[in-house]
């Protein structure tokens, strides 16, 4: 037997024995031939698939391969790649598979016929299903995310929950859900989970709604590892702790307290802050003097937490937030509210009494001090809006005091 001889019977032979279906399709899409092993996968002889074409075994909602599909192909100088879809056997069931297909050419470059190779994927598409069909039906609100907190999927009932679109949320971060006070403690249960720290997490979150007013869920957090048993994607599960006629009265208290504290510091959040923006305001009126907003932004605090530790600094926050505590009267308010931002709202005689007020609270977020065992420079910058005027807006305020702390940051450099 001559060298071509052992060649053909050698394919003759990988042919016959190879695992994986294979098929040979000329340029009318119609079968030139097809492996013992494509036969067995649509259960089907070889003489009856032989009088088939792709297109008959093909289910009618997915693509075929017929013969103006490949003259389009063709025409467009494009080569045939993957694709998944559905195949029909002899009893009527159907297989999904994984099909990658080449266009074989002649020597001279002329198109002569497509192999195709084709992979089942029937056990991966059910568990897809299942799996969007258990998000879709879930009773509470599901969603997986990716490991920067992203949204990949989300059932509707999340999103009726937070009262977004579905599709409004994907792709977004999740964090933008939560009250500004509540992120961080989010974000380091979600840092031990990325980081393999741990594998599941629950918390009581507050929760923004689209509409604004917030709202408390039980999340719990999950861990999907990918094929290097690394942490790949995020599981999370949500159900509202709002079924006011299910809790108790303490219960009712706690939960309306924690909707305006910052759980960390125990200092107003946001939310109360600008509740009591506008109690301020409109006491101006009635009661005259002048309101004073100070702003107080901590210098170098991402160092601390690089160096020490997340829990490091966050007894730095609960020192500074003790500090501005210690500094006002009673019935001024200090907030928390964002890592480490804090705001000083207080009524004070006029002008000259607010810029005292912030003199005081820089001696005292300006100063070492011993945290956890650790010496550590407290530094921070402090800026100050005034008013007298009743009619003034909190944002506006706000502004003011912002844009006097970051020009003081600035010549402090």
């Amino acid at each position: 037997m001559n060298v071509d001889g052992i060649a053909a019977k050698a394919w003759e032979t990988l042919w016959e024995q190879l695992a994986g279906p294979m098929a040979f399709v000329d340029l009318q899409g119609r079968h030139l031939d097809v492996n013992p092993s494509m036969c067995r996968m649509l259960r089907y002889d070889r003489a009856e698939l032989m009088e088939l074409r792709p297109a008959d075994v093909t289910h009618p909602g997915d693509p075929v391969l017929d013969k103006a599909s490949i003259a389009r192909l063709i025409a467009e100088g494009g080569t045939l790649s993957s694709v998944e879809k559905r195949l029909v056997r002899s009893d009527g069931t159907m297989v999904w598979v994984l099909i990658n297909s080449s266009l074989v050419r002649d020597e001279v470059g002329n198109p002569l016929l497509i192999v195709s190779q084709f992979h089942d994927i029937t056990a991966r598409r059910q568990s897809e299903m299942l799996w969007h069909q258990t998000l879709a039906n879930a009773p509470i609100g599901m969603a997986l995310m990716d490991l920067d907190g992203r949204w990949i999927e989300v059932n509707e009932r999340l999103a009726s929950l937070v009262g977004y679109r579905r599709e409004d949320m994907v792709g977004r971060p999740s964090h933008e859900t939560i009250y500004d006070g509540y992120r961080h403690d989010a974000e380091r249960v979600l840092d031990d989970l990325r980081e393999g720290r741990r594998t599941a997490g629950a918390m009581e979150i507050c929760l923004r709604h689209r509409d604004g007013h917030p709202f408390w869920m039980l999340t719990r957090y999950g861990v999907v590892p990918g094929a290097d048993d690394r942490p790949a994607y995020l599981v999370s599960q949500f159900e509202p702790l709002g079924d006011d006629l299910a809790m108790s009265p303490e219960r009712l208290t706690e939960l309306t307290r924690m909707a305006l504290r910052d759980p960390l510091t125990g200092l107003a959040n946001r939310a109360l802050l600008i509740e009591r923006f506008q109690q301020e305001v409109a006491a101006l009126g009635e009661q005259g003097g002048g309101l004073a907003v100070l702003t107080v932004d901590l210098d170098g605090f991402k160092p601390v937490n690089d160096r020490y530790g997340h829990h490091v600094g966050d007894d730095l926050l609960r020192v500074v937030a003790d500090k501005l505590v210690t500094v006002v009267r009673c019935a001024d308010t200090v907030a928390r509210v964002g890592g480490d931002e804090f705001v000083v709202l207080a009524l004070v005689r006029d002008r000259a009494h607010a810029d005292d007020l912030r003199e005081r609270v820089v001696r005292q977020v300006n100063a070492d001090v011993v945290v956890s065992g650790r010496a550590i420079a407290l530094r921070a910058s402090v800026g100050i809006a005034h008013t007298d005027d009743p009619a003034v807006a909190p944002a506006d305020l706000m502004r003011r005091a912002d844009q006097d702390m970051y020009g003081r940051k600035e010549r402090a450099r």
